[in-house]
């Protein structure tokens, strides 16, 4: 005869069957609009489903409202999710976002830059040895090289400005995300109107997914996370992404992405 279970068992059987039964925890991810198409990307791939909130791109041009700008959004979405993770490196805030998300207890990726997200802090450092002048563009900023850097300068009207911006440089670096021919031409056209010599560095979202994994492990209350890094990249839809760039020209409100 089977020996009944013990009372004293039952509680903890009761509580381990409502564990297994507690819904998927909702999780945000606030991003730099500049990110938004492989964020997008990820965010219905290996990484698990997760919603994407960008702002704009252009913050960049004034990074002492990016704190701010951040905490806002933070507030305006923490009461509808169980975790909160800030897709940003300090982009020129001078430790003022980190700052900010300390006492927002909201964690971000590391690095400085969305450089060193895609291809690393180390393979950034290496090529800035390598050669101090390196001007670096993502499949972003190669997509929208136009509006964001001649138009956004004033080099469209104030051609002569291209020698006061871009004296130091000597090299512009391509970080490409993609392998699109298209893109790697409009930089390859992006150097040539600068004059600068041009390279090519693949890194594809490897890194930028293994960052966010790393960074979820551990949100700001310092309780243990699981975002699965993903073994090798899973294409993303395209649409989406292109849908979340365009609406980072504006402050794209959270919008579920996760299929």
């Amino acid at each position: 005869m089977t020996a009944p279970i013990a009372a004293a068992d039952q509680p903890e059987t009761k509580r381990t069957a409502r564990r297994r039964d507690a819904p998927p925890r909702k999780a945000l991810a606030i991003a730099c609009g500049a990110l938004a198409r492989e964020i997008v990307a990820l965010s219905s791939g290996p990484l698990g489903g997760f919603d994407v909130a960008c702002l704009p791109a252009h913050l960049h041009n004034r990074p002492e409202r990016i704190p701010e700008a951040i905490r806002r959004k933070i507030r305006e979405n923490r009461a509808r999710y169980d975790e909160i993770l800030v897709l940003y490196g300090d982009c020129g805030t001078g430790g003022a976002l980190d700052a900010v998300l300390a006492e927002e207890r909201v964690t971000r990726v590391a690095g400085q830059h969305c450089y060193a997200l895609y291809a690393g802090e180390e393979a950034i450092a290496a090529m800035m040895k390598e050669e101090p002048g390196s001007f670096f563009v993502t499949d972003f900023l190669a997509r929208h090289f136009d509006r964001l850097v001649i138009r956004g300068l004033g080099l469209d009207r104030f051609p002569e400005l291209r020698n006061d911006y871009f004296r130091a440089y000597t090299r512009l670096v391509y970080i490409a995300q993609s392998d699109d021919p298209d893109l790697t031409a409009r930089a390859e056209a992006a150097a040539a109107r600068l004059g600068l010599a041009f390279e090519r560095r693949y890194t594809g979202l490897g890194v930028v997914a293994d960052s966010i994994a790393t960074a979820r492990r551990a949100d700001g209350s310092g309780k243990s996370r699981s975002w699965r890094s993903p073994c090798s990249e899973r294409p993303g839809s395209a649409e989406a992404g292109s849908t979340a760039e365009a609406q980072a020209s504006g402050a794209a409100p959270a919008r579920r992405t996760s299929v």
